[in-house]
Parts: C-alpha cells; sequence; structure tokens
C-alpha cells in the first residue's frame, strides 16, 4: 500500500524526526532528493524561480562532487541544501560507523551551506543507534510523499494525491533526478501553480 500522507502515528514513533511544520500561515516546504544532475535540477530551478519559491534540495555526496556548477547555481538561487549521504545507502543495510561516515563524507562537500547540519536518511531508512551516533543534525522526513518515482503511479496520480494532502506547513517530497524527469515535468508546474494561485508561499527549512 502506497501511503502519500504521513500524519501523527509516524510523528509518534519518531518524535525526534522533523515530519512537518506546525503553522497556520499558508506556507508549504517543498524538498527534493537525490540530485544535483544535469537532466532535472536546472529544470526544476526554473519552474521555481518563476514564482520566486524556495526549496530544500537534499543532495547526495557524489552527486555535489561530479556536478559542483550545479550545485552553486542551486545555492545562488537561495535554496537550502542538505545532506543525503555521499553514495544514497539504506541506513538498515549499513553498519553505524559506515552509515556515519557516509553521511560525514557528504557534509564535507556542503558544510558550509548546510548550518544547522540537515539530513535526510535515504528511503527514510536509518537504524536508532545511527540516528543516536549522528545526534549533531536534524533528522527531516516528510509529511506529504508524492511518489514521483514509481512508474506504477501516473503523473495525473501524483499530481491529484500532492495536492490532496498537502496543507500549511506540509514537508512535501520530490526528486530532482533522471529516473523522475518526465513525471516531474507534468507535476512541478501544476503543483506549483495550483497553490500559488491560493495565496501559498514556498519556503526553505
Amino acid at each position: 500500500m502506497r501511503v502519500f500522507k504521513y500524519g501523527k502515528l509516524f510523528e509518534w514513533i519518531y518524535p525526534k524526526r522533523i515530519w512537518s511544520k506546525s503553522t497556520k500561515e499558508k506556507v508549504i516546504y517543498l524538498t527534493f532528493d537525490d540530485g544535483p544532475v544535469p537532466e532535472a535540477t536546472p529544470y526544476v530551478l526554473q519552474e521555481l524561480s518563476k514564482i520566486n519559491a524556495k526549496a530544500t534540495f537534499f543532495m547526495v555526496g557524489d552527486n555535489v562532487k561530479k556536478n559542483q556548477d550545479l550545485f552553486f547555481q542551486v545555492v545562488k538561487a537561495g535554496h537550502r541544501v542538505a545532506n543525503h549521504t555521499m553514495n544514497h545507502v539504506k541506513g538498515t543495510r549499513c553498519r553505524v560507523n559506515d552509515y556515519k561516515e557516509n553521511v560525514q563524507d557528504c557534509q564535507e562537500q556542503i558544510l558550509e551551506y548546510n548550518q544547522p547540519p540537515l539530513l535526510r536518511p535515504p528511503y527514510g531508512k536509518m537504524t536508532k543507534k545511527q540516528a543516536f551516533h549522528l545526534s549533531e543534525y536534524q533528522i527531516v522526513m516528510w509529511s506529504v510523499l508524492t511518489y514521483d518515482f514509481d512508474a506504477g503511479i501516473s503523473a495525473e496520480t501524483c499530481l491529484k494525491k500532492s495536492i490532496e494532502y498537502t496543507k500549511e506547513g506540509s514537508i512535501v517530497l520530490m526528486h530532482d533526478s533522471l529516473k523522475t524527469l518526465e513525471t516531474l515535468r507534468y507535476v512541478l508546474p501544476k503543483f506549483l501553480n495550483h497553490f500559488h494561485k491560493q495565496g501559498f508561499e514556498f519556503k526553505a527549512l
């Protein structure tokens, strides 16, 4: 079963992780995982700039290393960059020290621009021991998962569900990756325009 909306149950299980922001203001926190990549990140930046939307990019350190120019384009545009590990590793398949080292390797790539340090574990998977040993990071999850990466979900359904479950303070997860680009081209501009017309702002975390 695909869960688009992550609510109070997940906050109760993992209370120290950030799932959403408590606010009555018309603010949405749009986040992008897995970049920067030349196929998708420039498109995302272009669409965000049309309405002066700001977002948070949880970057894979190896992609930052390969695409330094894109990294600085994101920073220059006023977006937030944050840690998504060096090699997109799944914490539940990794020893504590190895996972910690992978996170730290990514942090070295983005150190100056990730303060205070934010971390989103790839796949949302990390152990309690890993979280304990990375206590200097604020672990950011999401309240709306768009499933832009899922070939079994149509772009139309992705957009419909994302709009349905997004509200004030939502942390919405999309991906600036080659895998999601086709869906992203359909979903992102429509998603942004829908909420922009309703008076919402898009801010970085």
